[in-house]
């Protein structure tokens, strides 16, 4: 943050501006600008790699599971963590956004980069305080040697009892604060890593337990692979949704509105529906369905889902009413601000952050909670990865369609002029690929397993505490 405060401030490393309607007409940064900037794009994403997955990680393991109180309080963590996220990002979409607009780069870069420095400065306080996991070491090796294991014994017959596979004894897991896991019959190739030869090599044996963390990674792949569309449609919020803005008449009386801010009604409507759905949403559904989510995750997901099929139609059918308007006002080749309200893109922004509430929140929790003891921040990053991809997918899309579009000497349905663009079409595409997506989502779905000692209940943890008080008071009286 400071490098990309440092660009937008010195003279030497800050880009040229530009006013004209097409880009390709601006001046070029030069390459010593370019390599700065880019630089601290990366470095900021190197941390915020290792930050993202592990905060959530960290504060969802302040919660004991074993105790009912606090395991009901983390079933609604991530929606609290999930707004406290977005409520700094409508502050960024609001605050820093007319700042950096109307009193500059440097003061809108330089806000963040203090309020990171104290926020490093609160985390490091609070420390002392935090419950810690104890280091398990590389979740990435543990897979490996599963697989390499697996691979190395793929002709050795696995025995009929799951009890003869090779596993270390309660006491030692119980000395190092973590569970056992008793073997499942799927992905019963990977349990050849768990059958007992003559050799002892951790790449050439590997425990039961070792056996179904890795088979819990693998099962979430599916899943994982399911959440890279709805991912490339959040990719359009600040990049083609935006971009529609700025052809729009933004002025409300003397105030011109900024066309990033928009991204606003996103967060807004997200931490609305967060709200919404922790406070009455799920009690209202738990009494149906005596799921204390209410819903189940991957139901949730669907929820979200099926919200980002009516957004991409809602975007289609807005952008062709756009169309309209700049033909019939000739607006078509210079690219001119038509005489239309920006608000009439708001419908898309809104039903964006009803979406977010749904999919990025339930998708979070779901990698956190069906990913192994040991891998929690493993599994987290998977909701981080999903982002990652999505934003390398639309740029692979946007590219791809714009070729394709532009042969046998048509424009394309993508130009720098949207105007005279088919960005109707685009949308239009994109409400296909969702519909697609979901279809393979339901079918992972349906065979997916949710790890038994997650899906259990509230009140069968109670009722199992309750049994537990009956027994020792049995042995009370016995022994009396």
């Amino acid at each position: 943050m400071c490098l990309l405060t440092v660009t937008v401030s010195i003279p030497a490393l800050r880009a040229p501006p530009c006013h004209q309607a097409d880009v390709a007409d601006c001046k070029q940064a030069s390459t010593l600008q370019l390599a700065v900037f880019y630089t601290g794009l990366y470095i900021l994403a190197i941390g915020t790699g290792g930050t993202k997955p592990n905060i959530s990680t960290i504060g969802a393991d302040q919660f004991d599971d074993f105790e009912p109180k606090e395991k009901k309080q983390k079933l609604s963590f991530f929606n609290w963590w999930m707004f406290s996220i977005f409520f700094g990002t409508l502050f960024a979409n609001t605050f820093l956004v007319y700042i950096q607009d109307n009193v500059g780069w440097s003061v809108g870069y330089g806000l963040p980069t203090a309020g990171l420095a104290v926020s490093i400065i609160i985390f490091l306080a609070g420390t002392p305080f935090y419950r810690h996991r104890v280091p398990a070491g590389s979740a990435f090796i543990k897979m490996s040697r599963v697989i390499v294991a697996a691979l190395r014994k793929w002709n050795v017959p696995e025995p009929s009892d799951p009890k003869e596979l090779y596993e270390l004894d309660l006491v030692e897991y119980a000395k190092n604060g973590k569970y056992r896991i008793d073997s499942t019959p799927s992905l019963r190739i990977l349990n050849k890593a768990a059958v007992k030869t003559n050799s002892k090599d951790p790449w050439m044996l590997c425990s039961v337990t070792e056996v179904e963390e890795t088979k819990q990674m693998l099962r979430m792949i599916p899943i994982l692979i399911a959440t890279f569309v709805p991912s490339v449609m959040i990719a359009q919020i600040n990049t083609l949704f935006i971009k529609q803005g700025t052809t729009l008449n933004r002025n409300i009386n003397s105030f011109k509105i900024p066309p990033a801010s928009l991204v606003g009604f996103v967060t807004l409507s997200m931490l609305i529906s967060v709200v919404l759905y922790d406070r009455f949403f799920v009690k209202i559904t738990r009494k149906w369905t005596k799921n204390p989510r209410g819903v189940t995750l991957l139901q949730r997901m669907g929820i979200g889902m099926v919200v980002h099929i009516i957004i991409m139609v809602t975007a289609s059918l807005t952008e062709m009413k756009r169309l309209s308007v700049a033909k019939d006002h000739g607006l078509v080749e210079n690219g001119g601000q038509l005489p239309l309200s920006i608000f009439i893109i708001l419908p898309q922004f809104v039903l964006m952050g009803i979406a977010d509430a749904f999919l990025e929140v339930a998708k979070i929790e779901f990698f956190y909670d069906q990913a192994p003891e040991s891998m929690k921040s493993l599994g987290t990053s998977y909701s981080m990865t999903t982002l990652g991809i999505g934003n390398f997918l639309s740029s692979l899309l946007l590219s791809t369609v714009s070729h394709i579009t532009k042969r046998h000497h048509h424009k394309g349905w993508i130009q720098n002029n949207l105007n005279a663009s088919h960005l109707d079409y685009y949308y239009a595409f994109f409400a296909v690929l969702n519909i697609l997506n979901f279809i393979f989502f339901l079918v992972v779905s349906r065979f997916y397993i949710y790890r038994a000692e997650v899906s259990d209940s509230i009140e069968v943890l109670k009722e199992n505490q309750e049994l537990l008080k009956l027994k020792d008071k049995k042995e009370m009286l016995m022994v009396n």
